[in-house]
């Protein structure tokens, strides 16, 4: 469907974008996700010609459009912004100006948008001036407006961003069901990492202009390619070591004098490092409950954050450790700061990558 070939975008000496490449597959959503900087918005902008690449080649239903930008190419896309653009009229004619464009017989228009409003829920709100609809409403009208010119590309900017949690679960199960029921091919970018892997097919995360890696969200949230990634994802636990000795696929790191065990095809001397997700800590007053793991490692609480229903626990067992449980299991192990507590984790919840 779309594929990117060595993206580069510069303004003036600010090099935005740095040889970006990647394939989005026909019916496929795509979730670039990256922090404010990264440059999504403007790989957006580039592939909906709204800027122009410094170099670099976008190729749209195997055709080169990198310098087209013809009328028939941009009306095969939609694009939804982060603020939508909101005309001082109707509801209906927010959602018409496509149709209009186009040409299209206006008993036709009626009845895309009366089909288009049913599906975002604002049947009922033609008469309604846009300007009056709440943010969430407003980009339920946005998307509606591109539904009607019924897209092969539907490019979403951040579309959720200043939405409260309600509209932002509105709009998600919106882009789910316009993908799964009218098969449109979506590419959107948000720096909400979480909201990338509910939604997402494959991800692309972005770093300083660049996907630093693309893969389903299993990939990137278990197996991240480099630390940077890993703490982009959530992954607190980022450790440093050298693998001393391998026994099969079990690999012994050591680690500032603290022994680790993890699996990895990597070579003994090899150094690495090790990406430990929170949750796949387990603790508990003794080492009783960890007789089945590897990883078995005695420690004191140094610090305890609330986290909604969580607790953040930072803890020093020889290496730095972070784990979150809930509060419930905090008063019933009788968790404090200074308390001496076992972490337990197994050694194929340890991701290791060369450092």
């Amino acid at each position: 469907m779309l594929e990117l070939r060595d993206i580069t975008k510069r303004f003036g000496n600010t090099e935005v974008l740095r040889g970006v490449s990647a394939e989005i597959q026909k019916g496929e959503i795509f979730t670039i996700i990256g922090p404010s900087g990264a440059g999504k918005s403007t790989l957006l902008r580039i592939i909906n010609f709204l800027e122009t690449p410094t170099s670099g080649t976008v190729i749209f239903g195997g055709r080169d459009i990198t310098s087209e930008g013809s009328i028939a190419v941009r009306r095969r896309m939609g694009m939804v912004f982060q603020k939508s653009a909101t005309f001082n009229t109707t509801v209906y004619e927010n959602v018409a100006i496509g149709l209009r464009f186009r040409g299209i017989p206006e008993a036709e228009v009626r009845e895309k948008i009366t089909e288009a409003l049913g599906i975002v829920g604002l049947t009922g709100f033609e008469e309604r001036k846009a300007k009056t609809l709440s943010g969430g409403e407003m980009q339920r009208v946005a998307l509606a407006r591109v539904l009607v010119t019924n897209p092969d590309l539907l490019l979403l900017d951040e579309p959720t961003a200043n939405l409260d949690p309600v509209s932002v679960e509105m709009i998600e199960d919106l882009i789910k069901k316009i993908n799964r029921d009218f098969g449109i091919t979506i590419l959107m970018s948000t720096h909400d990492m979480v909201q990338g892997q509910r939604l997402a097919h494959r991800i692309g995360v972005m770093m300083n202009g660049v996907f630093s890696q693309i893969g389903t969200p299993r990939e990137i949230f278990s197996a991240p390619h480099d630390r940077y990634v890993a703490r982009f994802v959530g992954i607190e636990n980022i450790i440093e070591g050298a693998i001393t000795a391998k026994d099969g696929g079990l690999a012994t790191i050591e680690s500032g004098g603290t022994l680790l065990y993890a699996i990895s095809p990597l070579t003994e001397r090899t150094h690495v490092h090790l990406f430990l997700r929170p949750e796949d800590i387990a603790l508990s007053c003794t080492s009783e409950h960890a007789t089945s793991v590897r990883n078995v490692l005695p420690g004191k609480v140094v610090e305890i954050t609330p986290m909604g229903p969580l607790n953040r626990l930072i803890l020093d067992c020889g290496v730095q450790l972070i784990a979150v449980i809930t509060w419930k299991a905090t008063e019933e192990l009788g968790i404090r700061v200074g308390s001496d507590i076992c972490a337990s984790f197994k050694a194929s919840a340890v991701h290791v990558v060369e450092r």
